[in-house]
């Protein structure tokens, strides 16, 4: 296993290196620019803040998280840590707890002997023994495998590749054709090589969760582990039993993707199967889910399930999951359409600007097309605008109900109204994040507060968030997929109180007032 991942890293670090020799070559010969120089002096500072990035990290975490690193293990998991240090000849990491409802857990760090490990109250909350084990057992693979080293060594190669094409692009000395076109060069080989990092660190996800598997010889345990992080899925016993227990960073799942929560009902006192396959339908069958998990550090939950689940027969487990639900019908259609939806401002933009253009050529009113690009532009957005805040009824659903939708997307939005209590943080610990994870009686699921001004939603996440925190209250938002399940908050009601969100309302109004100003430029420009 470790053979073939070495492989693979080398293979993907040497392509990566290749493509900046590429465009080192390029610069030297057709614009005479000694940019060697540059790069190395780029490349050191990067070295430098490989080498100083744990330590402000650090800091980060105990100022802004709250964490604690003089943190007792549970004595079941302290004796896993120190038995797979020993058994991988590394130092043991130092563990970082936060006390935050929501579940999350990350490493980071220079090497295997300098690790940190961080985890959520949320973990031990949802999570039993062994799946607490198979969770550390993941971060530790990371750390074994060198994975912070690999990947800043992999990260380099595009910061550098688009500085390149920063300093061609924008230097008046060099403005000819020549740099003009290596600067184009370097620009596509930066998204290309952007890719290639996106698809090592999946590769490695793949990776960290075999380490687990062959540490803890249970790879249902991780399989359920990660059910219950990534969709949230989980058991009244396992959160009765917890309930009293008190970067470039590498966790379980994207940070990104940490709105997708979900708890739901059981078969027999386990997780239920059939709502895994539910939960798992958006991501196989929804186009988006691909094109999201192209620009995502993680692989999709479902495919790490498949692929856990197909190792369970070499521990003489059952496999954990079988996706064997039919598809009934396509969702390219949908897709093609919210893709048009999604660009239709901006094809509209290059429309306008091409109609302005010919008015000064063929003498047209230049000032009347203006405002035809303002009321086009208006038109386009207000479309986008009505699919994502869909103007359907608010009923009342739960989260299981939610996750199981597939026509849902980041354009897509269904509204709804939840009703449950509010356990955490979206960034669990961060006294600078607004946003929330509410638990109803059948899952959590993430909840974006947004403001129009984004200071207003710091200012409600340093002096007034914490009064949210475990209270049962009503959501009334619209849910979307991007590619994790979350509710945008309309309003929350709370203690018979209700606090209202502007944004809807902003955008609303944003519309009304460029619908104005178009008709105002077209009468202005005919008088």
């Amino acid at each position: 296993m470790r053979k073939s991942l070495f492989g693979i890293s080398l293979l993907t670090i040497t392509s990566l290196y290749f493509l900046l020799a590429i465009i080192i070559i390029l610069v030297t010969l057709l614009t005479g620019i000694p940019v060697i120089y540059g790069i190395a002096f780029s490349i050191l500072l990067l070295i430098v803040q490989f080498l100083i990035s744990p330590f402000i990290t650090d800091l980060t975490m105990r100022w802004f998280y709250g964490v604690k690193f003089k943190y007792e293990l549970p004595e079941y998991l302290k004796q896993f840590i120190e038995e797979i240090c020993k058994n991988n000849n590394m130092k043991m990491p130092r563990i970082g707890f936060i006390d935050d409802g929501a579940p999350n857990a990350f490493t980071y760090g220079h090497t295997k002997n300098d690790a940190r490990i961080i985890i959520t109250r949320g973990i031990l909350e949802l999570l039993n023994e062994e799946e607490v084990k198979s969770v550390i057992g993941h971060e530790l693979g990371h750390a074994t495998h060198y994975d912070m080293l690999v990947m800043t060594a992999a990260q380099i190669v595009p910061l550098v590749l688009y500085g390149i094409y920063e300093v061609l692009n924008n230097n008046d000395d060099n403005n000819n054709s020549k740099s003009q076109l290596v600067a184009i060069i370097a620009y596509i080989l930066y998204v290309i090589s952007n890719y290639l990092v996106l698809a090592l660190s999946r590769n490695r996800e793949y990776y960290a969760d075999s380490f687990s598997i062959e540490a803890t010889k249970n790879p249902n345990a991780l399989a359920s582990a990660l059910v219950k992080i990534g969709y949230g899925l989980t058991t009244a016993e396992t959160n009765k039993k917890h309930s009293a227990a008190n970067s470039n960073a590498l966790g379980i799942f994207d940070s990104k993707a940490s709105k997708a929560l979900v708890v739901t009902s059981l078969d027999n006192g386990e997780i239920s199967k059939d709502n895994i396959k539910q939960a798992m339908k958006w991501e196989k069958w929804n186009p988006w889910a691909t094109w999201y998990e192209i620009h995502s550090t993680h692989p999709l939950i479902s495919k790490r399930l498949l692929a856990i689940s197909s190792r369970s027969n070499e521990f003489n487990q059952e496999p954990y999951i079988i996706f064997d639900l039919k598809q009934d019908e396509s969702y390219v259609d949908d897709f093609l359409i919210e893709v048009l939806i999604n660009f239709l401002p901006s094809i509209t933009c290059i429309i306008g600007l091409i109609i302005i253009s010919l008015s000064y050529i063929f003498e047209f009113n230049t000032i009347f097309a203006g405002g035809i690009l303002l009321l086009l532009l208006d038109i386009a957005s207000f479309i986008k605008f009505s699919r994502r805040y869909s103007k359907k009824p608010f009923n009342s659903t739960n989260v299981r109900s939610l996750l199981s939708e597939v026509k849902v997307s980041g354009i897509t939005s269904i509204p709804c109204v939840l009703e449950g209590e509010i356990i955490g943080r979206g960034d669990p610990g961060c006294i600078f994040n607004e946003d929330f994870v509410i638990k109803d009686e059948t899952g959590i699921i993430f909840l974006d507060y947004n403001q129009p001004i984004n200071l207003a939603n710091k200012l409600f996440a340093i002096f007034k968030s914490k009064d949210f925190i475990d209270k049962k209250v009503k959501i009334t938002g619209w849910y979307r997929r991007s590619p994790v399940p979350y509710v945008e908050i309309l309003k929350i009601e709370v203690d018979g109180k209700t606090k209202k969100l502007y944004n809807y309302g902003f955008h609303w109004a944003m519309h009304v007032f460029l619908l104005i100003t178009a008709i105002i430029v077209m009468i202005f420009s005919i008088i």
